[in-house]
């Protein structure tokens, strides 16, 4: 399993409910949802990745689920992973991808490659 499609169903209407516009992409073994061609939310294996305002981080942390996005070892401030127990409901989901697409638009445009 790359990353779980019932998850991914769910963010998809939690982000229609938001009214945004979204793409979904494949990448880094998993599946994101861009919001402005940014990186909002996304999918690793069956947690969810949102990226939050650094400023409520701390906070955010001490939710049920939540941990240190450490994707590539170390960690990275405004990004979370939220494992399954804290995203089974869908107003626990709907939190998490309200944050992220709160942020969105505070957020900095990764780099395009040439």
């Amino acid at each position: 399993m790359a990353y779980d499609e019932h998850l991914a169903e769910r963010i998809g209407q939690s982000l229609k409910s938001l009214k945004v516009s979204f793409e979904a992409k494949k990448m880094m073994g998993g599946l994101c949802y861009l919001v402005d061609g940014k990186m909002t939310v996304g999918i690793v294996k069956n947690q969810l990745m949102a990226r939050i305002d650094p400023d409520i981080y701390q906070e955010a942390l001490q939710r049920k689920g939540a941990k240190e996005m450490d994707f590539t070892g170390r960690p990275m401030k405004g990004y979370v992973f939220v494992s399954p127990e804290g995203i089974d409901l869908d107003d626990d989901l709907d939190y998490w991808v309200g944050l992220a697409v709160e942020f969105n638009p505070r957020a900095k445009a990764s780099k395009k490659k040439s």
